[in-house]
């Protein structure tokens, strides 16, 4: 324990929680941030909420390439940890902070040029548009703490050190949370008092992210000087992490296009709209601990796959699978059992649960589906085969649910039942896991079955 990373040598239950329970406290904050902001935005009124939900696409696209680089940079950083090579660890580091800072200027531009025919393709309201633009140009403009922040965390998950990613993220979360209400209702900024308390918290985080790598991450030096981008560093980020930026990314053109679907064809229009939004904070209360444990896993998955030790791979994939299947059964129950309660914390009209209560349990019935294919797109990311993740997230998200989605809201307002186009979530599930069941059964065969069982041939 004392010559080799824990990755490397700890039993792996032990190891997992102690990866991933400080990932899961921050993203469980994140969790409650997301509802509560949801919860002072619907104070203003339910056209407020509605903006804020429209905008979730295109923040969600924000997030995704933040994210989704950040994966790239753990697998190589954890990768060329496991095979002791420190130089390359910290040239992938550098590298891999530099993107973060060109991506946040690319959506600074992005945001600023063409937020508002964003929301003029989603809805014709005005006042809508009006409050998503205020939301989305701060949100946008102010991304570098959101890039810099999942960075700097990854950084300190890739070495082993998930409780101080904990605190970066858990610090932004809590000082959203305090400076909603400040900026909402005391300074009358309404959805702009929103936004400025997400990038605040942010930034917060982002500078306690990079304070705790400089002090306590000793694996990882960064060193700027005579820096210069390297393309195969960039290029092997990216074979990893585009993957998963596109495959994040995805879900924020479905949740665009589902939200012009429902108000299309919804009866209840924008109030279904609000709901499908309502149901992404929701849902982020159950699915972040999933995506904790995933996140968790990958390190671990990248470590010992660049040591070569299949058998504590294949447990890590294993017991990843079963917790996360017990967390997303715990999620299908709480929501079939008190939709109501949970959709009264948004301050809902009789019109939004009528809409919202079906809604929420359908939807819920995926979310075991769900949870076996997060688990195994964890070992696929891990392994360089995050393009396997790509293509399920494709299938399942654009090929499947959208053309689904739309099959069913139009046979559903024929027949009078708005509520068929939600059961596209299951079907689009159960689709995504035959495929993700394929793919990891050609993982399995190429390249665990290859590796060792404990590394013995490692070079």
């Amino acid at each position: 324990m004392n010559t080799e990373n824990k990755l490397g040598v700890m039993p792996i239950n032990k190891l997992i929680w102690n990866m991933s329970l400080p990932i899961i406290a921050s993203m469980l904050v994140q969790a409650l941030y997301n509802i509560v902001d949801s919860i002072f935005v619907s104070q203003i009124g339910e056209q407020a909420l509605t903006a804020v939900s429209l905008a979730f696409p295109a923040q969600q696209l924000m997030i995704s390439l933040a994210s989704g680089t950040a994966v790239g940079i753990n697998a190589l950083t954890g990768r060329a940890l496991g095979a002791g090579n420190r130089k390359r660890a910290n040239d992938v580091a550098c590298n891999g902070l530099f993107l973060a800072v060109v991506s946040s200027l690319v959506c600074c531009v992005l945001c600023a040029l063409f937020s508002n025919t964003f929301f003029s393709a989603q809805t014709k309201v005005q006042a809508i548009i009006d409050m998503g633009n205020e939301y989305l140009w701060i949100v946008g403009c102010c991304s570098v703490g959101v890039f810099v922040q999942i960075t700097f965390e990854r950084l300190l998950q890739s070495t082993g050190r998930s409780v101080l990613s904990m605190l970066t993220q858990g610090t932004g979360a809590v000082i959203n949370i305090i400076l909603d209400p400040i900026c909402i209702f005391v300074l009358d900024m309404g959805v702009a008092g929103a936004a400025l308390a997400t990038v605040i918290g942010q930034l917060c985080g982002a500078a306690l992210a990079i304070f705790l790598n400089h002090k306590y991450n000793q694996d990882i030096q960064l060193n700027f000087r005579g820096f210069r981008p390297n393309p195969h560093i960039i290029g092997g980020i990216y074979a990893i992490g585009l993957p998963s930026v596109v495959m994040m990314a995805i879900g924020s053109v479905m949740t665009f296009l589902m939200n012009k679907i429902l108000i299309s064809y919804h009866e209840a229009k924008e109030t279904a709209a609000t709901a499908f939004g309502i149901y992404f904070k929701l849902n982020s209360f159950i699915f972040m601990p999933v995506f904790g444990l995933n996140n968790g896993s990958v390190s671990i998955l990248a470590y010992n796959y660049g040591a070569r030790k299949r058998l504590r791979m294949e447990e890590t994939i294993k017991r990843t699978a079963l917790y996360a299947l017990c967390i997303m059964t715990f999620g299908t129950l709480l929501f079939q059992t008190i939709p109501h309660l949970l959709l009264k914390l948004f301050n809902a009209t009789d019109t939004l649960l009528t809409v919202g209560v079906p809604a929420l349990r359908i939807i819920s019935l995926s979310f075991p589906f769900a949870a076996i294919c997060i688990a195994m797109g964890g070992s696929f990311q891990a392994t360089g085969k995050s393009v396997y993740s790509m293509i399920v997230s494709f299938v399942r998200q654009l090929i499947f649910l959208i053309p689904a989605a739309f099959v069913l809201a139009l046979i559903g307002r024929e027949a009078g039942n708005s509520h068929l186009v939600w059961w596209s979530y299951p079907l689009a599930e159960i689709v995504s896991l035959i495929i993700s069941l394929i793919f990891f059964s050609r993982l399995r065969k190429k390249v665990l079955s290859a590796l060792p069982a404990n590394g013995e041939d490692f070079m």
